[in-house]
């Protein structure tokens, strides 16, 4: 038997995306009362205010303060559910000490660690904890999955099968500022495995991104390599960073984030370049 065929056009792609769009909806309403676990990325935003949209003041966003994110990912979060009228709190959480030595492991441990509160949090209110897992996301390295499944914790975008570039589409159509934002994940991800983890260590990547983040650079990563910084930027801004006045900007940024060298990755900017099979 021959199989035909099928090429979708951008008007076919596009009422995909708005079935899918409509099918996360009517997922959310069927949950009477949900708590996000709200990052301020991409995913969570979307996910966030379809969850007000369907459920108004039922949707809660939650964000996690600790000290392994970055200071201006909370401020962020913050400031939209305040722009959103999106009701909104913040968790701080300690150091978890099973991650001070960087395990292979560690996004598990900490999701397992941080769901967990969030669960608490979730049962108290008498709602259902959802997260922004993606569609996409199926066909990363992301441990942290595991801890997801084994605790319950509901993907409605995932369920709705939204991919990346599906959420970016609807949040551009829904003028959401984080249409485009670059990817981003908790500063431990920039710490190789098996690295003894301290609170300077992570406070210099922060204060590192941020700088560069300062210059204009919005996809940045900074690897940490003990003295040593290795930088990760989009690769058609490689030039740029390595040609004066920039190359100087970037090595006196760096250095004030008190590292002794900064390295430019000619390979340019990689999520999870860290991970074991990359």
């Amino acid at each position: 038997m021959n199989k035909e065929k099928i090429i979708l056009s951008k008007n076919d792609s596009a009422v995909n995306t708005e079935q899918k769009q409509t099918v996360l909806l009517e997922i959310l309403k069927s949950m009477k009362r949900v708590v996000i676990a709200f990052s301020g990325g991409v995913d969570s935003t979307l996910l966030l205010y379809a969850a007000k949209q369907a459920l108004g003041d039922n949707a809660m966003g939650v964000t996690i303060a600790g000290p392994y994110i970055p200071q201006w990912e909370v401020d962020e979060a913050i400031a939209f559910t305040k722009e959103f009228g999106i009701r909104h709190t913040i968790i701080k959480a300690e150091f978890l000490e099973e991650l001070r030595e960087s395990p292979e492991d560690r996004c598990y441990v900490c999701k397992s660690f941080l769901f967990s509160q969030l669960q608490e949090f979730a049962a108290k209110e008498n709602a259902i904890l959802i997260e922004g897992t993606n569609h996409d996301d199926l066909g990363d390295y992301r441990p942290g999955l595991k801890a997801l499944s084994e605790l319950k914790v509901r993907s409605p975008l995932l369920e709705a099968k939204l991919t990346k570039q599906e959420i970016r589409d609807i949040s551009e159509k829904w003028n959401l500022p984080t249409w485009d934002k670059p990817a981003y994940a908790c500063l431990l991800t920039r710490i190789p495995f098996g690295t003894h983890v301290t609170e300077k260590s992570l406070r210099q990547i922060e204060a590192s991104e941020t700088a560069l983040m300062t210059l204009g650079f919005r996809a940045v990563r900074v690897r940490h390599y003990g003295n040593l910084a290795r930088i990760e930027l989009p690769p058609d801004r490689l030039q740029e960073a390595a040609t004066e006045p920039m190359r100087t900007k970037i090595t006196k940024a760096i250095k004030k984030a008190g590292y002794q060298f900064a390295t430019l990755d000619l390979s340019g900017y990689s999520m999870g370049s860290l991970n074991p099979n990359k």
